[in-house]
This record gives structure tokens, C-alpha cells and sequence, in this order.
């Protein structure tokens, strides 16, 4: 036998045999391995593959509107356009570019189309694609249409741009109404919600007035979208998902026309105006200037205009109606005088003198006519706002009795209207001023509380639940501005009923001693209201003055209370302004003007008019 023939040996095939046995085993690990993966838990990695690759997207539902009474757009949305770039499309083909830089590259050249220059900065594009990269770039938003048609001539077809169409808040009536009906601001979106969600498109909140009250009621139910990404986080297949439903519209109480009216009253001056139903306590009117514009809030307000409004020594932002508490002045004699009617401290015979002055012990108190109202029953004390006959008055009745009645029509505590501000005010008494002051109450307290003059402090709002529950016969009313409310879907609004007014017990002789004291107020020829008259309709009122800041600086707010027609009332009124003569001088006229619009009279010059 030759070498090349030669057996191996035994110990050299047992290796080969030992190292063929090896692959072998090895071979159907792998194959083992390969089935358990691809067979045996194959769905279970191919949905773990599924969830890696699928985001889900949040879109909000469009916001209810809110309309007046009569069903007039107060607050709508608008389609606003924007311009958004689609980074899947806008992948650089370059590896010496970045998805960045191609972004800026087609921004730039967006810019020099539409003469507008985009929203947006460095940071908030390196953001976008870090965080939202399957979703569209918005760089631009709310462009005017001007922009938009130099977009469709010579951008539509730039690659990966689109016009982007998003609802944004329209506030039909401008700065009329703006403190009730607020603003909206960007939404706070709940990440740990039971939906949860890898993207949140940008969602309307309500930021003050009935847009925050009613919040939970005009947002939309928020709907989905799934969207497959690739390895690098691009977008590149939708999936579907659910459709937003938009809120619920309110209806308001608000009646456009008077709230306009109420406006057009205040042009000019800081002040407000409310106007209740005195029958349902409906708010139809509630104006506060200076105002300001809810639109340029839309679709975010700029931080200098923002500055400028929280800067600026009147305030706008304040509503001053439901939340600017002010001395009363001789608005308050009204309840003065049912309080000591009702406690039988006087009645519609009680007459004092008035020599134009009180004497309090070393104190003098005058009354606003220095010549004084010489001996007057309590009608005339009102018709003519003597201060002596009320300083009497108070003292005679004692500061409980008048605090008591005071508080039952609703004064000195939050009326409970659907808004997101309003003070309670102050209704002192000798508790109070033990508690506030650490003082004792003094016969002094009484006369300045008797003509609504001290630490006393009344809304307009509760001012005109006053005048409400004298006009309609001594019930108190809770303010409110939903009327009804319309589900999404429904053909007619579902009526939303408030809380029905409460008797206060009034005696009805008393009642009228009241009334027709302050129908005199407006229609005697020497009443302090007269300049109030409107043509044709007989009217109610009171009028009154109240000092504030140092006694040096001579510094008033006018008032007045009115309600009308006189038999059957169907408004009642309040109304301030911060800075004037009387309230018989300066806001009689003015609210004239409400009510002549009210009534759908001309205006009627009256001749000129006492302080009161």
C-alpha cells in the first residue's frame, strides 16, 4: 500500500467526527432559535414591530359658538392658514446637508415668495424634529390673504410645503362684551389621560370669561390618527383613526343690541353698565370700560400687547362690572329706606328737617344741598337724595337692620353669575368693623353708612340686582348668563334654567313708598334723575355720588339705578363711572342713551339736574 493511501488513524476521525457532531448541534440551535422567533412568539414580535412604528396623533375638536339671545355669532371659528413643510418630503439627498438645513434652505426661500416672515425660530425647528418630526412643520400661521395667493401662484408647487388650514376664535362683536365672553389661550393637554397619545396637535382653552366657565362644554371631543413612521422617525404611512366632534354652542343671555347700547354709553370714560331681566335675573347687558379686543388674543397674544394691557393704569382686563366694588353713594338709600320701613323705625309719613346740615355732637354732616330740603316725608327724601333725612333715617334704624336687608337682596357676597370673577363686596356692621378693624362702630359709621359712604362696597352687578328687586316687587334674583345649550348634532338648544328668584318679604306699602319715590327721581321736574327721561316711557332710578381718595382732591364716582317701564318692568339697570360730577350730571345722560336704545326712542334734552 502507498503513503497516498494511507488510513488515518482513529483519534483523527473521532475529531472530525466530534467537530461534524459540533456544527450539527449548532446548526439546529439556530434552527430552533429561528422557529421560536419566527413561529413560535412570531405575532407577539410582530405587534411589539407595530407599536415601535405607529404614533398616534391627537387631533382637538373645532369649539362650540356662542350666540346671544336672539341667536346672533358672538364667537365663531375661522379657517386660518398657515404654511407647513412636510420634513419626510424635505430629506436631504445630500450627506453633506442635514434635515435642518434643507428646512431653513426652503424656508428661506418661502419667505422671499410670500413678503412674510415666518413664525418660527432655530430652536423651535431643532425641537420639532427631535420630538414631533411625523408631524407637519407649521411656519407660518394665520397668514393674510395676500400671502396666501402669492403662495398658490408660485409656492404650491414647491415639494413638502402645503397650505396648513387650522380653526382659530373669531369674536364677531369685537371689544363688545370682551369681559363676559374672555378669551381662549393654547390648551394644557393631559399626557397621563387614559388615551394616551405620542403627538398633540394645538387645542383651543378658555382663558377668562364664559370661554373658561364653559370650557369643559365648547371644547370638542378630541379624535386620533395613526401614523407609521420609518426607522429614522419619518412619516410614511397613514393608518386612519377617529374623527374630533366639536363642542356644544351656549346661548347667551346677552341681548347684542343693548349690549352695544351699553357700550356706546361708557365711550370714553371708565365705568360700567349691567342689565338685568328683573323678572328672571338674565343678564341682557354687562359693558366695563376701557374694554380691549378678545381678536388680537387669536390665535396667541403677543407678549407686548399683553404688556401693554396688564400695564395700563385703567385696566382693561378688570370687569369692572362684576368685579369692581365701589362705595354705592345714595344708590343705597333705597335699601336704607325699606330697612327702616321694614324694622318700623319709619314709615312713608316719617319727615324730618333738613337745614342743610346734621349736627352729630361736634361732627357736622351736610347734606349735598347746603340750603337744605326743609321738612320732607321719606318720597321726597328719595326724590330729592336729602343726606339729613337720611342720616336720621340710619341712626333711627340702627347699622343691623340696614346691613340685614342689604345682604338679603344679595350685597356683600358673590352673586353666583357664571363668571371666573367677581368681588363680594362689603357690607359692614358693628361685627365687621370689630373684626376688620379691631374698632368700635360709632353713630358717625351709621350717617355715612345711611347715604352708602364708608367701608360699604357694592359691585354694579349687585347694584342692579338692587334696582331688579324693587322693580319687580321685592324678590331677589341670581344673575346669569347661559340660556341654552346646543349638543352637537341637535337641531334646537336644550333650555339650561337658572335659579328661580326668592320673596324677601317686603311689605308691599313700604315697596311702593320706594318706588314711587325713585319714579320721581326720573319724571318730577325737580326730581335728581330727570335728565334720565325717555319719550314715552315712564322710568324709575336713583341717583348718587360717592367721594373716594383724599378729601382734597374732590374725587367722585357717579351712579345711578334705574328700571323701567315703571308698571311693568322689564329692565333694570346699574351703571358707574369712575370719575365724575354727580351721578344726577354725568351718568344720568349717559344712561339715557341706554335706555332710549332699549325702548327704541330719540334722545330727550332735559333740563340741567341737582347732585345725588
Amino acid at each position: 500500500m502507498s503513503d497516498r493511501t494511507r488510513i488515518p488513524p482513529d483519534w483523527e476521525v473521532a475529531r472530525l467526527r466530534l467537530l461534524f457532531a459540533g456544527m450539527l448541534g449548532a446548526f439546529a440551535v439556530i434552527l430552533a432559535t429561528l422557529w421560536r422567533i419566527q413561529v413560535a412568539h412570531g405575532e407577539q414580535y410582530r405587534e411589539d414591530l407595530a407599536k415601535q412604528s405607529v404614533r398616534r396623533v391627537r387631533i382637538p375638536g373645532p369649539r362650540g359658538l356662542i350666540f346671544d339671545r336672539r341667536g346672533r355669532p358672538l364667537a365663531e371659528n375661522r379657517p386660518s392658514y398657515g404654511i407647513a413643510l412636510y420634513l419626510e418630503e424635505l430629506r436631504p439627498t445630500a450627506r453633506r446637508r442635514t434635515t435642518a438645513q434643507e428646512v431653513t434652505r426652503t424656508i428661506e426661500e418661502l419667505t422671499a415668495i410670500l413678503g412674510v416672515p415666518p413664525q418660527v425660530t432655530t430652536n423651535d425647528l431643532r425641537a420639532h424634529i427631535k420630538r414631533r418630526l411625523p408631524l407637519p412643520y407649521i411656519a407660518w400661521r394665520d397668514l393674510p390673504e395676500e400671502a396666501v395667493a402669492r403662495w398658490a401662484e408660485r409656492g404650491a408647487s414647491m415639494p413638502g410645503v402645503d397650505l396648513y388650514p387650522e380653526p382659530v376664535r373669531v369674536y364677531r362683536a369685537g371689544s363688545n362684551a370682551c369681559h363676559v365672553l374672555g378669551y381662549v389661550g393654547r390648551a394644557e393637554i393631559d399626557a397621563g389621560a387614559d388615551e394616551p397619545y405620542h403627538y398633540y396637535l394645538s387645542e383651543m382653552a378658555g382663558a377668562a370669561g364664559i370661554e373658561k366657565v364653559y370650557d369643559d362644554v365648547l371644547r370638542g371631543q378630541a379624535g386620533g390618527r395613526l401614523v407609521r413612521v420609518d426607522a429614522a422617525g419619518f412619516r410614511y404611512h397613514d393608518l386612519g383613526g377617529t374623527e374630533a366632534r366639536p363642542g356644544q354652542d351656549l346661548k347667551l343671555s346677552l341681548d347684542l343690541d343693548l349690549q352695544r347700547a351699553a357700550e356706546a354709553a361708557l365711550a370714553g370714560i371708565p365705568g360700567a353698565l349691567v342689565a338685568l331681566d328683573p323678572d328672571t335675573g338674565a343678564v341682557l347687558a354687562m359693558a366695563s370700560t376701557p374694554a380691549y379686543d378678545p381678536n388680537g388674543f387669536v390665535p396667541s397674544i403677543p407678549s407686548s400687547l399683553w404688556t401693554a394691557l396688564r400695564d395700563d393704569p385703567l385696566t382693561p382686563l378688570l370687569n369692572r362690572a362684576a368685579a369692581g366694588a365701589y362705595a354705592p353713594g345714595s344708590t343705597f338709600k333705597p335699601v336704607v329706606a325699606m330697612a327702616a320701613m321694614q324694622s318700623r323705625k319709619a314709615s312713608a309719613s316719617t319727615r324730618h328737617t333738613c337745614p342743610g346740615y346734621f349736627q352729630l355732637g361736634s361732627a357736622r354732616f351736610r347734606c349735598w344741598d347746603t340750603l337744605g330740603h326743609d321738612t320732607i316725608d321719606l318720597s321726597h327724601a328719595i326724590r330729592y337724595s336729602c343726606n339729613v333725612y337720611f342720616f336720621h333715617l340710619g341712626l333711627d334704624t340702627g347699622p343691623d337692620p340696614i346691613a340685614a336687608t342689604a345682604r338679603a337682596i344679595g350685597l356683600g357676597g358673590r352673586s353666583g353669575i357664571d363668571l371666573d370673577a367677581e368681588s363680594p363686596g362689603i357690607v359692614p356692621d358693628p361685627a365687621w368693623k370689630r373684626r376688620a378693624w379691631r374698632d368700635t362702630w360709632r353713630d358717625g359709621d351709621t350717617c355715612n353708612y345711611a347715604i352708602g359712604q364708608g367701608p360699604i362696597a357694592t359691585t354694579p352687578l349687585q347694584m342692579a340686582m338692587v334696582a331688579a328687586s324693587i322693580a319687580n316687587g321685592g324678590k331677589r334674583v341670581h344673575p346669569r348668563l347661559l340660556m341654552a345649550v346646543r349638543p352637537h348634532g341637535a337641531d334646537a338648544f336644550r333650555d339650561a334654567p337658572g335659579e328661580a328668584p326668592e320673596s324677601l318679604g317686603w311689605n308691599a306699602a313700604a315697596l311702593r313708598v320706594v318706588r314711587e319715590g325713585m319714579r320721581d327721581v326720573v319724571m318730577a321736574e325737580d326730581g335728581t334723575g330727570r335728565r334720565l327721561r325717555v319719550p314715552g316711557v315712564a322710568l324709575a332710578g336713583k341717583t348718587g355720588t360717592a367721594e373716594y381718595g383724599r378729601k382734597e382732591e374732590g374725587k367722585k364716582r357717579g351712579w345711578m339705578i334705574a328700571f323701567g317701564p315703571f308698571e311693568k318692568p322689564r329692565v333694570a339697570v346699574a351703571m358707574v363711572v369712575e370719575d365724575a360730577v354727580s351721578g344726577g350730571l354725568t351718568v344720568a345722560p349717559r344712561l339715557q342713551q341706554f335706555f332710549a336704545a332699549a325702548f327704541g326712542a330719540g334722545t330727550n334734552a332735559a333740563p340741567a339736574g341737582g347732585q345725588g
